[in-house]
């Protein structure tokens, strides 16, 4: 099966590009985003994958306000041959200038929500350590995830209004992955297996001249799985990065730690403190404070009917709005979020987001069942 990346010299394998390497149904390539006003005024999301063995693409877009709705659009189809084709009925992402601008429209649907808006890179592109989580004997993740962080412009329209998004206002994360992770419907047949915990922890956050970036995931017991922290510079403008893809100058620390306090009775962070630990054992403490909550359940995150790589049709169209407020937190589907967060140092003021998820049992924070909340 060919497609017409094959007439570029990119090859990794001996087989045509729309041949992945490993036969794991779960295999996927994702393209996602946030925006978020400096101010905590609005966040809104962006996702959209490709599931080759599954023959699936599917996409979201979600936006929410304070004391507000939290809208939803949702579409899949069959997916294409050619994987520029990065589109679900109304809804499309354009790669505009590779690592450097993309852009992202959503037209009339029954949802009513639309936008048109345009991201534009701050960050060389970063990539994260590789990814690999098991289960027993099996690779149930074994992702590569690339980040840059940069600023939007553009427009959005929803149910409740509409917001005009400013670049000197909204800034947001591009995070380009693929590999292998579980998604879509779960297989059937063999050995019963007892059912997998997680806990996930992600803190993008935007200084005045840079970036800072923590990645963790943890065991049951707060044993350290995927561990990463770093910084980067941060360009006045898209046109001021240098050539090239990366520029060099991304500093990886030597460890992280994190400390999260949890809302009483829920997973949700309260706040939370992330240690960077550079190379000569020098402890930067930044303190965070949430201001406006999403839920990723609004990307498909843990859908209960939109999840990620499950065949809804030749082309399927949804939407939903939801007061975020009135959720049970406890409840599967809404334990992975997004917070925008104020950030500081003790020294300098930032911002950013903390993405979050734990199911099942995690000592450090004392949950013991797979969906008890944190004691008051």
């Amino acid at each position: 099966m060919l497609n017409k990346f094959d007439d570029y010299p990119i090859h990794q394998t001996a087989e045509p590009l729309a041949h992945p390497v490993t036969s794991d149904r779960n295999v996927y390539d994702r393209t996602w985003f946030n925006g978020y006003a400096r101010d905590g005024s609005y966040y809104f999301g962006v996702g959209m994958a490709i599931y080759p063995h599954r023959g699936i693409l599917d996409g979201a877009f979600s936006v929410v306000q304070p004391n507000g709705r939290q809208h939803c659009f949702y579409g899949s189809r069959r997916a294409p041959t050619e994987r520029s084709e990065m589109q679900v009925g109304p809804y499309r992402i354009e790669v505009v200038k590779p690592m450097r601008q993309a852009r992202v429209v959503l037209e009339n649907n029954p949802s009513g929500i639309t936008c048109e808006l345009t991201f534009s890179a701050r960050t060389a592109a970063i990539e994260e350590k590789h990814q690999t989580l098991w289960s027993g004997a099996r690779r149930v993740m074994d992702a590569t995830r690339f980040d840059q962080f940069g600023r939007w412009q553009g427009w959005i329209r929803h149910p409740d209004g509409e917001i005009q998004v400013d670049e000197e206002v909204c800034l947001g994360t591009k995070d380009r992955s693929w590999g292998v992770r579980g998604v879509g419907e779960p297989e059937a047949g063999g050995a019963p297996t007892r059912p997998n915990g997680i806990f996930f922890l992600w803190a993008p956050l935007i200084w005045e001249d840079h970036i800072t970036h923590a990645i963790f995931f943890d065991g049951p017991h707060g044993e350290q799985l995927v561990r990463e922290g770093l910084e980067a510079p941060l360009y006045p403008s898209e046109a001021a990065l240098p050539p090239g893809s990366e520029d060099g100058f991304c500093q990886r620390m030597a460890t992280a730690a994190h400390r999260v306090q949890y809302h009483p009775g829920t997973r949700l962070a309260k706040s939370a403190e992330i240690d960077l630990v550079d190379l000569h054992g020098k402890t930067r403490t930044i303190a965070l404070e949430p201001i406006l909550k999403f839920q990723m359940k609004g990307l498909g995150y843990l859908h209960p009917d939109w999840g990620q790589g499950m065949w809804k049709g030749e082309l399927e169209l949804g939407g939903e709005s939801f007061d975020p407020r009135q959720l049970d937190m406890l409840a599967r589907e809404n334990l992975h979020v997004q917070q925008v967060v104020r950030a500081s140092d003790g020294e300098s003021e930032g911002i950013g987001v903390l993405e979050q998820i734990c199911i099942g049992p995690y000592a450090p924070a004392g949950f013991t069942d797979f969906f008890d909340g944190a004691k008051g």
